[in-house]
């Protein structure tokens, strides 16, 4: 799910940056990230914390790869 989230980041690194700048506080950003990525609050501030340097796109593939990587050692594989 983190992963997830941070990916979605990545993939739109502009919107999510804009969404933080034109936020009033932490707060606010978070609740903005979490509706425009559709993620839960979990998984916003994970996005929050992500330092800019992670949003390289090596790192996009490293989380990409765990990621996969975690959903298969899903019991249902999803």
């Amino acid at each position: 799910m983190i992963l997830e989230a941070l990916m979605q980041a990545m993939d739109r690194r502009d919107e999510v940056f804009q969404v933080i700048e034109d936020s009033e506080d932490v707060d606010e950003a978070t609740r903005r990230v979490g509706r425009l990525l559709g993620v839960g609050m979990v998984g916003s501030r994970a996005v929050l914390d992500l330092q800019a340097r992670r949003f390289t796109r090596g790192q996009r593939q490293r989380c990409a790869f765990r990621a996969e990587e975690l959903r298969t050692m899903l019991p249902d594989g999803s």
